[in-house]
């Protein structure tokens, strides 16, 4: 049996603009961040996986929500709970490309209206983060699941 992972992704925002990030040649995107070790908080573990990603500190503001996310791939089903937290950082603008330090990760520049063009993964995501990045809505959760009625 398959576990289930638990990953941290952060939202910085610039104006109307989110960062995001993408395999290189991978059709999604997703918001930075990464798996969350044994015993690390959720917290500590984004601004790890960005000074590992970015090579920049960010400091982890508060949490916004959390989606569950599942999907088939080469290695059959997954899912992820991700967990979904504001972010800030001085060094990163939008007029330049934020540089990855990991040579298979891009990362750029998003209008935040336009979400769906880049396949943003999880999905929820498009139409939640807009309620809680500029209307402080606080929903708090979405998921790409779909529940049988009980």
């Amino acid at each position: 049996m398959r576990a289930i992972e638990v990953v941290v992704r952060g939202t910085l925002i610039r104006g109307s603009f989110l960062m995001l990030s993408h395999q290189k040649g991978a059709a999604n995107t997703f918001l930075p961040g990464g798996h969350i070790e044994l015993g690390e908080a959720a917290h500590a573990a984004l601004a790890r996986e960005l000074e590992e990603e970015l090579g920049t500190e960010v400091e982890v503001k508060e949490f916004l929500g959390a989606v569950e996310h599942s999907w088939q791939g080469e290695n059959g089903s997954n899912h992820e709970i991700n967990l979904i937290f504001r972010m800030e950082c001085g060094q990163l603008e939008t007029d330049e490309l934020p540089l990855s330090q990991e040579s298979h990760l891009e990362f750029f520049w998003q209008p935040v209206e336009d979400l769906a063009s880049v396949r943003l993964e999880p999905s929820a995501l498009i139409e939640l983060l807009p309620g809680w990045l500029f209307e402080k809505s606080n929903s708090g959760w979405g998921s790409t699941i779909n529940n049988p009625k009980r």
